[in-house]
């Protein structure tokens, strides 16, 4: 642990103390869900460009932090007893702190950049080193310019080398993470498109990467691509570098000689020095021959090939916490992407973010290989089990179960077993009931034997959530904004047919302004699973009024029945100055009161003081065509007037907006006080020629039940409608109309990927079973993924094909589909 006094770091940052306290600092965040030991945090109020971290203090403060890094001191008499370092710039602050910790240790630091791969070149080299060394690495992909201070900041008197990557979107970051990480070691996987629109070239990419190697005293690098190769041999000249490079040319110092495949698994051949080696993969492609041969190359400088043995059982990395519905009203978080302290912080900090259940559980095996003795692991284990409020924790292993002890105040009921053998034949499904449990195990316990128990049993189609993905387009979507202009997700339909709790948390955390559903029930399931945003209702129904007023829900009021009658519900209530949004008709005519009713509103809304209008807004018809944009501003502009009448008669302001996705990016003009997101939040543009950088947030997949072999002549599923050509290899997906994929898609119209190549559907679609060409891809097996949509086979061109649009396709993913969330 840091261990560091406070005059200590504001010398390091260059800031000046506004307190006292004799506080120890243990640790730092930049996010109030990450607060685990409050009383030795140090909080970062980072300032972004639609986001103050200076609004979050008092919310640490209320966690019981009691140091903060800030830029405005003027929340000091807000915060009583609370110590303020005040510096000018807290991003810089926690960048120069952060640099401050790397130079207090001397063990090697492996720094890791290019366009991708760092993160499992990163992962892999842990693998294979941590039985030999204890090592310490950066968290998931934290390559950012706040992910790697908070990387670094993760360095301890127990390692023995460090791994941390480093990731840039523009000119003149990579000065900034140099100078906090300092590499001895240096590696550049390679480069590629990703994350180019902030360089003029793909040459200055590569420069601005190779900055992070200034003062390294190797760099290793795969030298086939000409242009890497060029620049790296320039730099390293420049600043007197030694090279270590790998490839397929003869100038290679580590030579990939051939590969071959036998049985799903690759076997590499290299050369080195003269001798020739050997390792087997347990992938094929050429993609992960080229993340292990850096690998191979990594373990060879530092004198331990023998550890090239690893590379047989190297894991898939999802970088994932996967959550999924479980048994009897549970929720499951599967995280068996590693098991160490740092990440077993991460995913208690998830797992507390979950409000669903008040109970959680731990369930977790032996930590291995930690270099520290087991008594001491144990305490700093149930220390992370007090601090995050766990109720129960099941230890699984000899090491825990031999420490028992030392857990027994951590959390109020623990058991243990030996083993996860012990574990299976104890369980029973009653042991588990409406609380949300965190599996996290090393890969030697087998832990999915325990996920299969207690998720809940579905077929193996599934819709995949990426909650990073969403916090990033509502990022880019914010930065399209004016500053003062709110948000208003929307999350009706089960957000979009993504789910509505776990995206409702989500844009809670990051402050959204309101959220949208369509009917009553969603916004209290959403009130009753924790979430205290203002929720607007869409079509409020008369049966659901005491709901509305007992969840605090807002009805949109959209007609003079609606109207009167929500009225007089609330005059026999006694509720006055309700909350209602009012809905305005300026061309959709479906829903809202024309511009002759207007007049007629303002002349008897005195008559309903139980009622205050905080928002009027109105539907664009077409804001995502070009071809309806005159009629767009004649929307706008009749908009605008009613509310000039209605303002005016009111009396007082309320909030307006127009804009729906589509309108955010296209006519920013009328984004006015509010704007409605909606489907762009999960990185579908329905504009067609937009620019914006969103991210895919939704994968649907599928696997195949069975292959077949079909004669020339023969048919293929109902009506006979599916015709085989010649001989053919038909696989049958574990898909059908019933989960959501529209049988317009049959006979040849859609088409699904399987190793990222599209396959048509041959026959008609069918209700639980979708059958698919593979004949020019033989060697398609029984389990195989399929993608529905998502990784390279984009919803747009799905909807496209089915003759619709992706909300449709969205919102029509059964219930039944497994959903799972998580987090990059």
């Amino acid at each position: 642990m840091p261990g560091y006094q406070i005059n200590e770091l504001a010398v390091a940052m260059h800031g000046r103390v506004h307190g006292t306290t004799l506080l120890v600092i243990d640790h730092i965040v930049t996010d109030t869900r990450k607060i685990v030991d409050p009383s030795h945090t140090l909080f970062f109020a980072l300032l972004g460009e639609q986001r103050d971290g200076h609004k979050y203090i008092s919310e640490a403060y209320q966690q019981g932090v009691l140091v903060f890094v800030v830029s405005d001191i003027s929340c000091i008499d807000s915060c009583p007893g609370a110590v303020f370092i005040e510096v000018g710039n807290t991003m810089i602050a926690l960048q120069d702190l952060a640099g401050f910790h790397r130079q207090r240790f001397n063990y090697p630091v492996i720094g890791i950049t290019g366009s991708n791969g760092k993160t499992i070149v990163k992962e892999w080299l842990y693998h294979l080193l941590e039985k030999e060394i204890q090592v310490v690495r950066s968290p998931r992909s934290y390559n950012s310019q706040i992910g790697v201070p908070l990387s670094v900041w993760q360095m301890n008197d127990h390692a023995q080398l460090a791994i941390f990557e480093a990731g840039i979107s523009t000119v003149g970051e990579m000065e900034k993470l140099e100078k906090i990480i300092i590499p001895d070691i240096g590696i550049f996987t390679n480069i590629g498109e990703a994350h180019s629109e902030g360089f003029s070239s793909a040459r200055q990419k590569i420069r601005e990467k190779l900055k992070l190697f200034i003062r390294a005293k190797i760099l290793i690098y795969g030298s086939d691509q000409q242009d890497l190769h060029e620049e790296i041999n320039e730099f390293v000249r420049q600043h007197h570098i030694a090279l270590l490079s790998w490839g397929r040319n003869e100038g290679s110092d580590v030579r990939l000689l051939n590969t071959e495949v036998i049985n799903g698994k690759t076997i590499v051949h290299y050369r080195y020095q003269e001798v020739d080696g050997e390792f087997v993969l347990p992938f094929t492609g050429m993609i992960p021959v080229e993340n292990a041969m850096t690998c191979m190359t990594a373990l060879l400088y530092l004198g331990k090939a023998g550890a090239k043995a690893g590379m047989s059982d190297l894991p898939t990395l999802s970088m994932r916490l996967e959550m999924k519905n479980g048994i009897n009203d549970c929720t499951v978080i599967n995280d068996s992407y590693s098991a160490d302290i740092s990440s077993l912080k991460l995913a208690m900090d998830f797992l507390r973010q979950q409000h669903q259940h008040e109970k959680r559980t731990v369930i977790l095996s032996d930590l291995l290989q930690t270099g520290k003795q087991d008594h001491l692991l144990c305490a700093e284990i149930a220390t992370l089990l007090k601090q995050f409020e766990i109720s129960r924790f099941i230890g699984i292993g000899p090491m825990v179960s031999k420490n028992a002890e030392v857990f027994r105040n951590a959390c109020p009921e623990t058991v243990f077993f030996t083993s996860t053998a012990a574990f299976l034949v104890s369980f029973h499904q009653s042991m588990f009931q409406h609380e949300t449990i965190l599996v996290k195990g090393a890969r030697s316990f087998g832990f999915e034997q325990i996920n299969q128990l207690l998720e809940v049993k579905s077929h193996q189609t599934k819709l995949s959530v990426n909650l990073t993905a969403i916090s990033h387009n509502l990022k880019v979507y914010r930065g399209l904004l004016q500053k003062g202009t709110r948000i208003m997700v929307m999350v009706k339909a089960f957000s979009y047919g993504s789910g509505g709790y776990e995206i409702a948390n989500l844009l809670q955390f990051h402050k959204v302004d309101h959220l949208a559903v369509a009917y009553a029930d969603e916004g209290v399931d959403l009130r009753k699973a924790g979430i205290n945003l203002p929720i607007m209702v869409m079509n409020p129904e008369e049966s659901t009024f005491l709901s509305l007023v007992n969840f605090d829900l807002q009805p949109e009021i959209f007609s003079f029945g609606i109207l009167d009658r929500f009225h007089a519900f609330l005059q026999k209530e006694g509720i006055t100055e309700y909350p209602v949004h009012l809905k305005l008709d300026t061309g959709m005519h479906r829903l809202g009161f024309s511009k002759e009713e207007v007049e007629r509103l303002v002349e008897i809304w005195d008559r309903y003081p139980e009622m205050r209008i905080v928002s009027v807004f109105t539907h664009l018809v077409g804001s995502e065509d070009p071809g309806e944009d005159t009629f767009t501003k004649l929307q706008a502009s009749a908009f605008q007037e009613a509310c000039l009448v209605l303002e005016k008669r009111l009396g007082y302001s309320f909030s307006r907006h127009i804009s729906n996705t589509a309108a955010i990016n296209r006519h920013p003009g009328l984004n006015l006080d509010m704007v409605r997101l909606g489907i762009g939040l999960y990185g579908v543009d329905t504009t067609g020629g937009s620019d914006l950088p969103l991210m895919e947030a939704a994968v649907l997949t599928s696997t195949v039940a069975q292959v077949k072999h079909v004669k020339t002549g023969e048919t293929v599923g109902y009506n006979r409608k599916g015709k085989v050509m010649r001989d053919s290899i038909i696989a049958t997906i574990r898909i059908g109309y019933a989960d959501g994929y529209p049988r317009l898609l049959g006979n040849g119209q859609g088409k699904v990927m399987i190793r990222n190549q599209f396959f048509p559907v041959i026959g008609n679609v069918c209700m639980d079973m979708t059958m698919v060409d593979v004949t020019d891809m033989p060697g398609v097996t029984e389990g195989e993924e399929v993608v529905i949509f998502g990784r390279g086979l984009s919803l747009n061109v799905l909807a496209a094909w089915a003759g619709t649009i992706p909300y449709d396709i969205m919102t029509g993913i059964s219930q039944r589909v497994k959903r799972i969330y998580y987090e990059d």
